[in-house]
């Protein structure tokens, strides 16, 4: 199976993007075909012995739209695509403002003598002086206005002669049919002046005029939920400095390789990722991470493309480039988030299949029993244009879309990366959230805790801890890389090291100013010391808190023990709390001991423990909660937690973890930071309501619409409606649904509130 992206042209509403579904997905295996209707991309996994691009490019034509495979490697820079569509969008807008300079004349000559208050005209297109002249007038003002709206027609017409009408077709009808019988009754004129009672020219400009405005605004609002991969995408430089030997060259970032080292001046932007060779400063990555705090950087540290450096110049060694760069990753994760559909969107696009050619019939069965009721043409098409025009299903369309794509970039925003609209809309169901203990909740990395003197002893605690990191500062072991950095952090002084041997998973041996020093487990320092009772008693209770107990004995006496453990979070705690608020359980599962993994469960605030797990039993213990109807979300950081990630109903990928726990993640938390696990769900929650409101009112909408435009009122003797109304009603539930959309960007996620 094979999954590709087109892009699509020539769509218009939920029904094209409908259109385009139903036809692919007709194909001969074809697996799964989505259009998203705002990105105008369709995601299909087909079969590649049955079927071909060619093919699927064949079938979306037949279906009266345009496709093209869309290639990475081919396709305009992003930044080339945003600078076409803000000028489309101000051609738009010049086309809308000139729609406007001749609808408001052709109103005051075609609805002024209707006014309470005298509106004067010149003689030569007054309807009683000159009834022929105010019908030609009317008919050279409009003319410009559905010239300007001329797209509505080609792709109306063309869709519905494919057999796939959409919204443009409706407006194609309705303002057609008011314009065309208006022309015919203007001809009519010369045979007649009661025929200028009856012409429509200023419904079918207004009407389209009204179309124009909404899809303006629509498509200016819809160019802000983009607004988060914009942001993302000019954060990274065009050009960088290149260090060769001394001399720096200013060179475009497309001819940066691999291990070049480049120049991050004062104030400018990081160019690439890449490890820092020398110099030390502070570096802004808010819009990466969401971290707002600089972070400070030295040699060694890793840094990303686009982030901002404040006050020292660094040398940095380039270690991705193009695609694999941090930025780009977050920019194709963001990209595809919002290609693909959460599975709510499906009813809609349903509906909208099926909506349109309901439309129309009801237009045609409504029309035909006025007019057999005894009422006139003019008023029978009054009826249908109402009806074909109030009953577009834009709304539909854009309803999830839109909302998808202002959630993943209020989530990016935050430094959550959301990889699908799936995931988006499934994380609100989650129940039960199972934290992985190391480097999730923890912080992955030993930390000497304590150093216990035990009686007798004649060194002092300082000496002892100099003694042991002196004799560790020998090994690559993390245990005794935690010994030595907290003897570092204590500022102790170090002893020359004479004699030195390690002993795979026991301990080492040293010689230090002529002294025997052995360090390690029970068992090894037994064979090598005489025996204390005193300290079996605070190994165990040390063992009890979570540490690792390592003795230290000097010249055969066992003098001191020394804590090591890996901390938890200072952030886990808070962030379990909040989860358990939202309502969910929170579960730990770990490979480790179970005295260890309960101490630690228990400063977490878990409400269960899962220890001593094997980790390909992980994506079991995960399997079988959701055997028990739980929704899972699995939070972790290495490979070993892939499996779990990729069975859980949504996995979750800590930023600094493993690059194949990032790639089978549905959500990553670039801060490394458990506190945004709750807020990913308040997201999805906030997300998904605003779907759902955007949904009811495009369905509200219409239901309430079309009886009104089909003349219910008018039944009981209330008012007809004009098919201007209708038109701007139209509009108004699109830019309304958008809007509703936009108002994400404002959803607060803190769970504390």
């Amino acid at each position: 199976m094979k999954t590709e992206t087109y892009d699509i042209q020539g769509m218009s509403c939920a029904a094209c993007s409908s259109a385009v579904e139903r036809v692919t997905r007709k194909l001969p295996g074809v697996e799964e075909s989505n259009v998203n209707l705002t990105t105008a991309k369709m995601v299909i996994t087909y079969d590649e012995k049955q079927v071909n691009p060619e093919l699927i490019c064949e079938k979306v034509e037949k279906a009266g739209f345009h496709a093209n495979l869309y290639r990475k490697e081919e396709a305009k820079d992003e930044r080339e695509v945003w600078k076409e569509k803000e000028e489309n969008l101000k051609k738009e807008k010049q086309r809308l403002i000139i729609s406007i300079c001749f609808a408001i004349p052709l109103l005051y000559i075609s609805m002024g003598h209707m006014m309470p208050f005298p509106m004067p005209l010149p003689r030569i297109i007054d309807m009683h002086h000159n009834p022929l002249g105010y019908a030609l007038a009317q008919l050279i003002l409009t003319l410009p206005i559905l010239w300007n709206g001329k797209r509505f027609y080609i792709n109306g017409i063309k869709s519905l002669l494919k057999g796939n009408p959409n919204m443009d077709s409706l407006v194609a009808i309705g303002t057609g049919s008011a314009f065309l019988y208006s022309l015919f009754m203007t001809v009519s004129i010369l045979s007649s002046e009661d025929a200028v009672h009856h012409l429509y020219y200023e419904s079918a400009a207004v009407v389209v005029t009204l179309i124009m405005l909404g899809k303006y605004m629509e498509s200016r609002s819809k160019g802000k939920t983009s607004e988060a991969v914009r942001k993302l995408m000019e954060l990274a430089p065009d050009t960088a400095i290149l260090l060769r030997g001394e001399k720096q060259i200013e060179v475009p970032v497309e001819q940066i390789k691999v291990g070049d080292h480049i120049l991050i001046k004062p104030g400018s932007k990081v160019a690439l990722d890449g490890k820092v060779t020398a110099g030390n400063s502070s570096i802004d990555e808010s819009m990466l991470t969401g971290e707002s705090v600089p972070v400070e950087k030295n040699i060694g540290d890793m840094v990303i493309g686009g982030s901002i450096n404040y006050n020292g110049a660094l040398e940095v060694e380039v270690s991705r480039v193009g695609e694999d760069t941090t930025l780009a990753q977050i920019v194709k994760m963001m990209e595809d988030a919002q290609g693909k559909k959460a599975p709510i969107s499906k009813m809609a696009d349903i509906v909208a299949g099926y909506f349109v050619p309901t439309v129309m019939i009801i237009a045609f069965v409504v029309s035909l029993l006025w007019f057999f009721t005894g009422h006139d043409l003019a008023f029978v098409l009054k009826i249908f244009v109402s009806v074909l025009v109030i009953a577009c299903p834009c709304a539909l369309g854009l309803a999830t879309p839109t909302a998808i794509m202002v959630g993943t970039g209020l989530g990016a925003n935050h430094g959550i990366l959301i990889k699908s609209g799936e995931a988006l809309e499934i994380t609100h169901k989650v129940n039960t959230i199972v934290f992985d203990k190391t480097g999730t909740i923890t912080e992955g990395k030993p930390k000497l805790i304590h150093l216990v003197k035990l009686a007798n002893t004649k060194y002092t605690e300082e000496e002892l801890l100099s003694f042991a990191a002196s004799a560790e500062k020998q090994s690559e072991h993390p245990l005794a890389q935690a010994i030595v950095k907290g003897a570092e952090e204590r500022n102790v002084p170090f002893y020359p090291v004479e004699e030195f041997k390690s002993i795979t998973g026991k301990g080492i041996e040293a010689v230090i100013d002529k002294k025997e020093i052995v360090i390690g487990n029970q068992r090894f320092i037994e064979e090598r010391s005489k025996s204390q009772k005193e300290w079996i008693e605070k190994a165990q209770e040390m063992a009890s808190q979570g540490e690792t107990p390592m003795l230290l004995s000097i010249e055969g006496e066992i003098m001191a023990i020394l804590g090591v453990a890996d901390t938890i979070k200072n952030t886990s705690k808070e962030a379990i709390e909040r989860v358990k608020k939202l309502g969910m359980e929170a579960i730990m599962l770990t490979g480790d001991n179970k005295k260890t993994a309960d101490y630690i469960g228990k400063q977490a605030g878990v409400d269960k423990v899962i220890a001593e797990v094997l980790p390909q039993d992980k994506a079991s213990v995960v399997e079988k909660l959701q055997k028990g109807d739980k929704i899972v979300m699995m939070v972790g950081d290495g490979i070993n937690d892939a499996p779990a990630l990729v069975q859980a109903d949504i996995g979750c990928a800590i930023g600094n973890g493993s690059d194949i726990a990032l790639e089978s993640a549905d959500i990553v938390l670039m801060k490394s930071d458990l506190r945004d696990v709750p807020k990913a769900v308040m997201l999805s929650k906030g997300t998904i309501r605003n779907i759902k409101q955007n949904l009811f009112w495009a369905f509200f909408y219409n239901s309430l619409g079309i009886p009104v435009a089909a003349g219910l009122l008018y039944l009981f003797g209330g008012p007809l409606l004009n098919p201007m109304v209708a038109g701007l009603a139209m509009s108004f539930s699109s830019v309304s649904v958008v809007g509703n959309a936009l108002r994400l960007r404002n959803l607060k996620l803190d769970t504390n509130r």
